[in-house]
């Protein structure tokens, strides 16, 4: 049996921030473990987007936060590029609603320090000249939102973590976790594990970790798709995002585009297959709002797995069980809030007082309804 003080399930980007960030507070012995290889879940299917514009103001304050720690991530982490592309996003307004709401969410935003502008249609073309004026009524926008590699952070978080002395195994998946006394017992394919403390960061798995407890999180896998172009020259800078429209579409630094939607029809559960009718429901949308961007050949298609909280926001902190910590239900938007993900836990297990207020974001709050405040930012 391996003694272990910290043990963590699950090294996807919150897993290696969260790593990270308690090795740097000086706590030692922490062990990662992962099913997969590196980033072969959600992280290495995202879209990896980084925005501060959102309906709620503790997703504004997460991700303002985590923004600031990505804009230094290559001094922090000591890692040449992490490919931060910061040219915006700009957020198109399909319907008098949508208009009405974004504004608030401007107002929001601008409250807490974040500098989004709403723009009109001619404001908004010419940032983006190529959309479709016929397609949107107006625009919000923010200069400092944009797109990270998500390969080469999650390398540069887990790179990090091993000079501090953190330990991590792959392809070990955990089968069972019980509770003897005060001590958590950890089942894998490869070893039995004795550790202090367990967090779970296990991403579409979070309900299954949960589960060997007999903890029942809200929460639940689904599968979001994605489309990559070929590669061309540079035309558009920002991330085109539509709610209405379901779609967020940009252009990486190697030229390509990337874009995903969600399905309100798909089923509930690991799979992250890809299907004709996302490739011909996005390409209707494509050429409806970015008509250049329809003419691009399709290279392939891709699914991911989200981790769906009943609020569209991360349940983080600890479980009700003693010592067993979640950081999960981040649909869609776990690699966004990465770095202060990784902070908020550190200071919760380590026993600091957060950086931020964090009990809003606890498993607590779904126990009240009233407290359950839904994020509609989302695609």
């Amino acid at each position: 049996m391996i003694e272990t003080n910290i043990f963590i399930v699950g090294a996807g980007i919150s897993g290696l921030s969260i790593s990270y960030h308690l090795a740097s507070a000086g706590v030692k012995d922490i062990m990662v473990v992962d099913k997969g290889y590196f980033a072969s879940g959600a992280t290495g299917r995202c879209g990896a987007g980084v925005r501060q514009q959102w309906a709620t103001k503790q997703n504004c304050l997460l991700t303002k936060a985590s923004m600031e720690f990505f804009e230094k991530a290559h001094e922090i982490l000591g890692y040449d590029d992490l490919e931060l592309k910061q040219e915006g996003y700009l957020i198109v307004a399909v319907n008098e609603a949508e208009e009405r709401q974004f504004k608030k969410n401007v107002a929001l935003q601008n409250e807490v320090g974040i500098g989004t502008l709403f723009l009109s249609k001619h404001e908004a073309l010419k940032i983006v000249p190529h959309l479709n004026p016929d397609a949107f009524l107006s625009a919000t926008f923010n200069q400092s939102d944009g797109h990270l590699n998500p390969f080469k952070t999650s390398e540069a978080f887990y790179l990090a973590s091993l000079k501090r002395g953190v330990k991590f195994s792959f392809y070990e998946e955990v089968l069972s976790i019980t509770k003897e006394h005060d001590r958590f017992i950890v089942e894998t394919n490869k070893q039995t594990y004795r550790a202090n403390s367990v967090v779970n960061a296990a991403g579409g798995y979070s309900y299954e970790i949960g589960a060997m407890l007999g903890l029942e999180l809200p929460v639940y896998a689904e599968n979001h798709q994605i489309l990559a172009t070929e590669p061309v020259e540079k035309f558009q800078g920002p991330m085109v995002v539509s709610f209405a429209k379901n779609i967020y579409i940009q252009q990486v630094p190697h030229g390509a585009f990337l874009m995903g939607r969600s399905d309100p029809l798909v089923e509930r559960g690991h799979g992250v297959e890809s299907t004709p009718d996302f490739t011909k429901q996005i390409s209707r949308t494509v050429m409806d709002l970015l008509p250049k961007v329809g003419e691009l050949r399709v290279v392939r298609t891709w699914g991911g797995s989200y981790n769906m909280s009943p609020d569209a926001q991360p349940i983080l902190g600890e479980s009700g069980i003693e010592r067993f910590y979640v950081a999960c239900g981040f649909s869609g938007h776990g690699f966004m809030l990465s770095p202060m993900v990784g902070l908020l836990m550190s200071e919760v297990i380590t026993g600091k007082k957060p950086s931020m207020e964090v009990e809003s974001l606890s498993l607590k709050r779904f126990e009240n309804k009233d407290r359950i405040i839904v994020e509609q930012s989302v695609v």
